[in-house]
């Protein structure tokens, strides 16, 4: 009998909690008020010459008030001096230090070009599955009391973005549109082409965010044009090729494939290696026709788009390079059919569009400065839209018209029917690693040639690639029996990893979705007496320090037989700088006591307040000795309002999402709890859950019904709207606990 090492694992997405601002489930509202009448002469003005903010008297955010608040027009061709309903810039901190929620820009598109008002909305939804990218939901915006319209609201891409996302944001920072916009007679293009070492001569493509950073451009496109096989040193290829692929499964050539190659971003992270981030998605689902050599002028050529366009074109050298090279483009392949698969062949797509449709359609009805018709908007879902239009009228294709024929289409095509590579039963033996242990990871892999181990001990490193091996010499039982190995150490508390697999046609990732989503192995430190047992990095409601203020915090647990003194002993959240925080002199903590610091960065109130804060979209946390020594660190990935990360069993155990449990033993609850502690009907079943589960939900706030649930480690798994009794899929999540939010409401859910 064959011995499969196994391993239990999590799925991890990397995915920020969504902000109120942009839940699916509700319509924003905005109110701008400006104190001149010819406040529109004035943005048009800006919008001609200097393109300056206008100050206008207050802002109003689903009732919040802003006074003294920049606003601007913005956009190409959707934009238009002589229409009422124009697209908005506003920028909450141009005069003041205002925010709301997390935001202080805030990008507003005016829906011309789109007679479903979906694209753009579904479009990041489905996005979002595969890389980081905006948060979009719809808003009605108001100006002097009046109705604009119904707008769609996408988180604007900046450098409190990158830094969100990304853990930094003063490196170099692209906008890829040309500055002066794009059109037929546009010829500097953002195409990464290479056009020589004088910095001027890609002024006209790409407008620059940061301070510096042509000469990494520079470097970028030179590295594609002529040294591919060094393109990762210097480019996010994984990321590069989820792009282009979604770009043209979704038939959205108002972005790097089509005519113009604009309507992205790169952003260059600490490890020196360019980011690529989708935006405008108002002209995807085949609004816009010019693919740069041809114009698709009807829904059959646009249902019939090549997935490989441009592959031999050199003006398009993020494609025609990257699929020249054969693994970069089975791994294409491998996320194209990805994107099909999940989306479209099952038709999940359309009972998104079909949500957002019902959650949107009394707003579009009331929106009187619309560029189509209410009819139009009802039928385009399925049916195409001929007349009617905004600044550039074109036919707009049904939705399911469009990518129902092309799915079937696509997944037809020899490149998709081609066997692939099956990848199943992954993991580690030893189911409680130590860090610095030695494991062997091992999968059981049919149809494939080649298969690649791909692991990080740090989440704001890239991942490393290594062969797997089915010669019985990599703890993989034994030679040619299908089950590869390879040993690596866990040098952290979390190390990610997924698995790629490829034949002569195509490849396959687990987890499908990778890179952007991963597995995770948990290790933990040789407990000693002193524990970080306990911490909240995101608490608006659990609970106040001495002053009155919801902080973020840290518990210590002393595992041990008698008192330790903390003299000189530190906290940090800074890997360089152990000492970041010390101890006050004579502070202890008794054996199996707690102790509670406040990382707050207010070291002027009495009590523990550490001189930092914790960063709720993930970092790691370091416990020291007076002498440096790291007694305990925890990485953390992006954390979730009001749940703590705690260990489980208290004091010695891995860590996970939890109720919180402040300055008190860690035990895991079952059933309902509440963040403010008010008691509802909440109610999921089976629990164990398998394939699916029901979610019924009864609250005297029906609007607040968007459904949010939390893996083991506080990350998001699913995001959706929820009805009385919804049912939910869950046949792909990993085994473990999962956390069900529904506004400030939450249960835990068991998934076998």
């Amino acid at each position: 009998m064959k011995k499969y090492l196994i391993a239990l694992f999590s799925l991890a997405a990397i995915q920020l909690n969504a902000q109120n601002f942009y839940n699916l489930d509700s319509i924003q509202t905005i109110e701008i008020v400006f104190s001149q009448n010819n406040w529109d002469q004035l943005l048009d003005a800006e919008k001609a010459g200097n393109n300056n903010y206008t100050m206008a008297q207050s802002v109003t955010i689903n009732g919040q008030l802003f006074d003294s608040v920049g606003v601007k027009y913005k956009g190409n061709s959707s934009y238009n001096a002589n229409q009422t309903k124009n697209p908005f810039h506003i920028e909450l901190d141009t005069y003041k230090d205002h925010k709301y929620e997390a935001y202080t820009d805030i990008k507003l598109s005016n829906v011309a070009n789109d007679p479903s008002f979906l694209r753009e909305v579904l479009s990041y939804q489905i996005l979002r599955q595969y890389m980081d990218a905006p948060l979009s939901n719809y808003a009605n915006v108001y100006v002097n009391g009046i109705l604009m319209g119904l707008y769609s609201n996408s988180e604007s891409i900046s450098k409190k973005f990158v830094d969100s996302r990304f853990n930094s944001k003063t490196n170099a920072f692209f906008n890829c549109s040309p500055p002066a916009g794009a059109g037929p007679s546009s010829t500097n293009l953002p195409r990464l082409t290479y056009l020589g070492t004088d910095s001027t001569l890609y002024y006209d493509g790409y407008e620059m965010k940061s301070d510096n950073g042509w000469q990494e451009l520079i470097d970028l496109c030179d590295t594609l044009k002529n040294h591919v096989n060094d393109v990762e040193k210097i480019l996010d290829v994984d990321r590069a090729l989820w792009m282009l692929a979604f770009d043209n499964a979704l038939v959205n050539l108002d972005s790097y494939i089509g005519a113009f190659a604009q309507n992205y971003y790169l952003y260059r992270d600490d490890n020196n290696r360019f980011l690529p981030i989708v935006w405008d998605l108002n002209e995807s689902f085949g609004q816009f026709s010019m693919t740069g050599s041809s114009n698709l002028n009807n829904t059959t050529s646009k249902q019939r788009l090549s997935h490989l366009l441009n592959e031999n074109d050199a003006n398009y050298p993020l494609v025609q390079k990257l699929l020249s090279v054969p693994m970069y483009k089975r791994m294409y392949l491998a996320h194209y059919k990805t994107i099909l698969l999940e989306n479209f062949d099952n038709g999940s797509y359309y009972a998104t569009a079909q949500a957002l449709k019902t959650l949107i359609s009394s707003s579009v009805q009331a929106d009187v400065n619309k560029f189509y018709t209410y009819n139009n908007f009802l039928s385009n879902i399925n049916s195409d839209v001929t007349s009617g239009g905004g600044p550039r009228p074109s036919n707009s294709p049904g939705i399911t018209n469009l990518m129902d024929a092309r799915s079937t289409y696509l997944l037809g095509l020899t490149d998709f029917t081609q066997t692939e590579p099956i990848i199943t039963n992954n993991g580690i033996a030893n189911f409680n690693p130590l860090i610095n242990d030695t494991v062997t990871i091992t999968a059981a892999i049919q149809n494939a040639s080649t298969v690649l181990l791909a692991y990080r001990n740090n989440p704001d490193l890239p991942f490393v690639k290594v062969p797997m091996y089915d010669d019985g010499a990599h703890n993989d039982v034994a030679a040619n029996d299908g089950i590869f190995g390879v040993d690596i150490v866990l040098s952290n508390t979390t190390t990610d990893y997924f698995i790629y697999a490829e034949n002569s046609n195509i490849g396959k990732f687990s987890p499908v979705r990778a890179e952007h989503e991963f597995h995770t192995i948990s290790a933990t430190a040789a407990t000693g007496d002193l524990v970080i047992n306990e911490f909240m990095a995101s608490n608006d409601t659990t609970v106040m320090d001495q002053n009155g203020k919801y902080d973020d915090w840290i518990e210590l647990y002393n595992n041990g037989t008698t008192t330790i003194i903390l003299d000189g002993y530190g906290l940090s959240d800074d890997g360089t700088d152990l000492m970041q925080w010390t101890f006050p002199i004579g502070t202890s903590i008794a054996p199996n006591a707690y102790l509670i610091v406040w990382a707050d960065d207010d070291g002027g109130q009495a009590g523990l307040h550490a001189n930092f804060k914790l960063g709720a979209s993930g970092e790691t946390l370091y416990l020291s000795d007076s002498t440096s020594t790291i007694l305990d660190q925890i990485t953390f990935p992006a954390q979730a309002t009001d749940i703590s990360y705690a260990r489980f069993p208290n004091g010695i155990g891995n860590f996970q999402a939890s109720t919180p449990t402040f300055n008190a033993m860690n035990i895991q609850t079952t059933g309902i709890f509440d963040s403010k502690k008010k008691e509802i009907n909440l109610s999921v079943y089976p629990n164990p859950a398998r394939d699916i589960f029901y979610l019924e939900v009864s609250e005297e706030n029906p609007q607040d019904r968007i459904t949010v649930v939390y893996n083991n480690y506080g990350k998001v798994v699913y995001e959706g709207i929820t009805t009385e009794k919804s049912t939910i899929n869950c046949s792909n999540w990993a085994k473990g606990m999962y956390v069900l939010r529904v506004g400030t409401s939450f249960i835990k859910l068991i998934v076998e």
